[in-house]
């Protein structure tokens, strides 16, 4: 009679959960692949940490560098597992805001923004930004000699 599942034995098990059991069948197949998902999990996570500055779906890249982390660090389940909870709860607060206050805060928000980028326009502006720049920099350039030229110098 053909192998089939006990009682014990679930019916139907999830793709990945074999292919992870393939990858863990031995010691050194499982140090590979811990070591190649850190590294392709710390990469994605650094992305991701570089696009919050930087353009670029920072968010998504964090969470996803945190997913593939997950897959061998129970501590980057935990952080995954904690950011649903808390993506479930600003979802809430947000459909619970009242849409007069929540039109207050992008209307404040908006002006702070286009205030602060005046402010900073202004000093780039009064303080003759291209000469300033130019300027430290050579002061840098002199205290630490290794600083390249500034492209056109």
């Amino acid at each position: 009679m053909p192998d089939s599942p006990t009682h014990d034995e679930p019916h139907h098990e999830h793709w990945w959960t074999r292919v992870d059991r393939h990858l863990h069948r031995n010691r050194a197949l499982s140090l590979a692949t811990k070591i190649v998902v850190t590294v392709v999990g710390s990469l994605v996570l650094a992305a991701g940490l570089v696009m919050m500055v930087t353009p670029g779906p920072g968010l998504v890249g964090i969470v996803a560098g945190l997913a593939i982390l997950a897959t061998e660090w129970d501590w980057a389940d935990r952080w995954v597992q904690a950011a649903r909870r808390k993506l479930v709860e600003a979802k809430k607060a947000a459909d619970a805001l009242d849409p007069a206050v929540r039109r207050k805060r992008i209307v404040l928000t908006t002006v702070a923004v286009v205030l602060v980028a005046g402010i900073v326009l202004g000093y780039l502006l009064v303080a003759d930004w291209p000469d300033w720049a130019v300027s430290g920099w050579d002061k840098l350039q002199s205290v630490l000699g290794f600083v390249p030229d500034l492209p056109g110098m």
